[in-house]
């Protein structure tokens, strides 16, 4: 059973969560959302954080005020928890360089890894720092709380679609330039090793959950087409491109999964011509 972060555990792993005012740059427009408030109101909808991470900054004077991410999972699934678990994510920062947002996520415990929503799947609520504008977190939360039976039926129908290994290719072919510019040259069979045992599957979810972690947590060999020279791939930390990379996986299982079932579809009526 996963433990909830309390407050203290928060501060330390996050400083910037309780910061108190904007940075001293932002103009007179600028809303300041306090994002411990925000966390209160969501642990009052049974939703509790789980993880937390905030940007590194070049300038030392930005400390505190710097993009940060928060996990919530619901009570039921702490309680009792599966393999797969849909989370809110809060995103925020205070130098103006997030809208305060809260979205949907899933959570997969056999590689403590973590996919984000694509918007295609369900829009985000958001907030600019600009205005008089309050967001409403309780419209959010029922919202979400809402969707996280229909996301967990997503992940099921994921889960029943089969790929053959040129399905599986292409998958990774399409998602090769979520992270790789067009000089880096990666193999895409890369993509589709899996990094434990329990991967060793070919339903469209695992696939997507291959692809996704190695995307982001690195060490692809790859060669720089312009200079020639050979390189590894690094980790991904920076929040924004990790939801980059995370919405992209998620679209591009989206489309397939579209595709798989229409040809499914048809087929009774094929037979019965």
């Amino acid at each position: 059973m996963s433990t909830p972060l309390t407050n203290e555990e928060l501060q330390k792993l996050a400083p910037s969560l309780f910061t108190k005012v904007p940075y001293h740059e932002v103009s007179d427009r600028y809303h300041f959302i306090s994002t411990i408030e925000i966390i209160e109101e969501i642990r009052f909808y049974r939703w509790y954080p789980v993880h937390v991470q905030e940007s590194g900054v070049r300038k030392s004077e930005k400390e505190g005020f710097q993009r940060h991410l928060v996990r919530f999972r619901h009570f039921d699934d702490l309680l009792s928890p599966s393999e797969n678990a849909v989370e809110l994510l809060l995103f925020n920062s205070h130098d103006r360089s997030t809208a305060f947002h809260i979205g949907a996520g899933v959570y997969r415990f056999v590689c403590a890894n973590g996919l984000v929503i694509a918007d295609t799947v369900f829009e985000s609520f958001k907030i600019r720092h600009i205005g008089e504008k309050e967001d409403d977190v309780r419209t959010a939360i029922e919202t979400l709380t809402a969707f996280k039976p229909k996301l967990e039926r997503k992940i099921r129908t994921f889960a029943s679609i089969v790929l053959d290994y040129p399905e599986k290719l292409t998958f990774a072919r399409q998602a090769l330039p979520l992270r790789f510019d067009e000089h880096l040259r990666v193999d895409p069979k890369e993509l589709l090793m899996p990094r434990r045992e329990e991967d060793r599957s070919n339903d469209l979810y695992t696939v997507m959950n291959v692809i996704q972690e190695n995307l982001l947590r690195g060490d692809l060999p790859g060669i720089n087409k312009e200079t020639g020279r050979r390189f590894s791939s690094k980790a991904i930390t920076h929040i924004p491109k990790d939801a980059v990379i995370n919405k992209g996986v998620w679209e591009i299982a989206e489309r397939i999964a579209a595709i798989k079932m229409s040809k499914d579809s048809r087929r009774p009526h094929e037979i019965a011509a």
